[in-house]
């Protein structure tokens, strides 16, 4: 197989078929963009041309760049006129049997060295390849929308995919400026594989009640980092696009809990409430353009925002209160009996605020939590158990709000709410570097740039310490007894011999 690849055909002149035109031909191939609708092809092309022009208007692209581009691309309304390409990559609708009868068909028109790639991006690149005569040259190549913006596309290698064909993919992915991830076939790849933990585990903290929609996903922005909650992003991406995929990768992996969904995430479906198309969701786009969840108030009136509040913490134990988060409170308030004080403050990590109050033996309506590790003068999130008061829950606040600092309020519940979506997102993470789905530098560039994460997971990881991330999921595990939050053992013996997350096998 031409390991050069220069001659290039791409059926399907949706949004994603033109995009993989327009970086193929900017890449200096020349490329043959098929569609039986001659109109899509205009609309295609017309396309284009309009992303081009932009490109120009802004300075990234030269006028004969541009032009240059949009000439390599030849619209084509026929198959058979493929029969001189290198490669020939499918984004057609996503039904294995229509993406078979495809390959089936171009078989027997171009050359034998062609490779076929497909652009799927839930379906069996092995049951796609087993219709051809020749599965070696048939592998994954999968973009994301918009193609042109984002930088990363997984190269997928199904168990009969010719290593040719992977390195010649591979070395076109760099030439158009886009990094390759190379992956073994499974459900979901890397990226949407690594994407379920960030919105399964939110729409479990949800049934559980932890908090509001709102809050969950202010603190998932706030305090942890991430562009949007996990909200948001299903009212982004329509509750009809994701509920299928993750019944659909919970049922490939037959039954694993860790990709379980939850019931409320089908209701809402059933009941029509997709999110923005529907204009409502888990929030309202009803009458006005949807303004972004809004944080609590950093700061409060004088009378509201008096710090005159006594508080007390243990100085050492499991609850204690690390260091970054002493920094944020006035010490001069803090009294040196927990009876003397309005306010008992806590850090557990491994187990629930009511636990750690059973154990310590204190005046529960005093008591609240704050998360020890996603606590910083941006926000806090503030933990209550059932017996805690609201006068204690409102004298934490005014504590925070008189720094200006942020506070989030939920319920009760093991690893709080940014700890415990990180520390899934890592475990699945360390799965599939378990499991050799990708390489960890590969898993980690794929969640980056493909999910838009503030880190890599497994790199996320290693800055949480991989004995803490373990810490949390055990926590999960004992309190919930659910299968769910079962340590990956890339996970366990990495914590156990001090190694970072993100190394590979040393043999491997």
């Amino acid at each position: 197989m031409n390991q050069d690849l220069r001659k290039v055909g791409v059926v399907g002149a949706g949004a994603m078929g033109r995009g993989i035109a327009q970086v193929c031909a900017a890449a200096g191939c020349s490329v043959q963009l098929v569609d039986s609708a001659t109109d899509a092809l205009a609309r295609a092309i017309d396309s284009v041309r309009d992303d081009l022009s932009q490109a120009v208007a802004k300075g990234r692209l030269s006028q004969a760049d541009a032009d240059a581009t949009l000439s390599r691309i030849e619209p084509v309304s026929e198959l058979k006129q493929l029969s001189g390409c290198e490669l020939v990559v499918e984004a057609i609708v996503e039904k294995l049997e229509v993406k078979q009868a495809l390959f089936k068909e171009l078989e027997a028109i171009v050359p034998a060295d062609c490779i076929l790639a497909t652009n799927t991006s839930s379906l069996s690149v092995t049951a796609l390849a087993a219709a051809c005569a020749s599965p070696e040259r048939v592998a994954g190549w999968h973009f994301f929308n918009p193609v042109t913006r984002m930088r990363v596309v997984e190269v997928i290698q199904a168990p009969r995919t010719a290593l040719e064909a992977v390195q010649a993919l591979v070395s076109l992915s760099k030439r158009i400026g886009h990094r390759a991830v190379v992956t073994s076939d499974s459900p979901g790849f890397v990226v949407n594989h690594a994407g379920r933990a960030f919105v399964t585990e939110g729409l479990k903290l949800l049934a559980e009640r932890t908090a509001e929609h709102q809050v969950l996903d202010g603190i998932l922005r706030t305090c942890a980092g991430f562009r949007m909650g996990p909200f948001e992003l299903l009212d982004l991406t329509g509750l009809d696009v994701s509920v299928p995929v993750m019944e659909s990768i919970h049922g490939q992996y037959y039954g694993d809990d860790r990709y379980r969904p939850v019931t409320l995430a089908r209701t809402r479906l059933l009941a029509g409430l997709l999110g923005r198309k529907t204009r409502q969701g888990f929030y309202s786009y009803e009458g006005k353009p949807a303004a972004p969840p809004s944080s609590p108030p950093a700061g409060l009136s004088d009378d509201k925002a008096s710090p005159e509040v006594s508080m007390w913490w243990p100085v050492d134990g499991p609850a204690a209160l690390p260091s970054s988060i002493t920094a944020l409170l006035p010490v001069e308030r803090r009294v040196a009996q927990a009876h003397e004080a309005d306010v008992l403050l806590l850090a557990p990590l491994d187990t629930d605020l009511s636990s750690a109050v059973a154990e310590l033996r204190l005046d529960a309506s005093k008591v609240i939590a704050i998360d020890p590790v996603f606590g910083s003068a941006n926000g806090v999130t503030l933990m209550s158990c059932p017996a805690t008061s609201a006068a204690t829950v409102d004298a934490a606040q005014r504590v925070f709000a008189a720094r200006s600092i942020p506070s989030f309020v939920i319920a009760d519940s093991p690893g709080y709410v940014a700890p415990r979506v990180v520390a899934c997102i890592v475990n699945l993470a360390c799965e599939m570097a378990q499991q050799g789905i990708a390489a960890p530098d590969d898993i980690d560039a794929a969640v980056r740039l493909g999910l838009g994460y503030p880190f890599g997971p497994l790199e996320w990881g290693d800055r949480l310490g991989a004995d803490r991330v373990l810490q949390i999921l055990k926590g999960l595990h004992a309190t919930f007894e659910d299968p769910r939050y079962r340590p990956s053992p890339w996970l366990v013996r990495r914590a156990r011999l001090s190694l970072p997350l993100s190394a590979p096998d040393r043999l491997a």
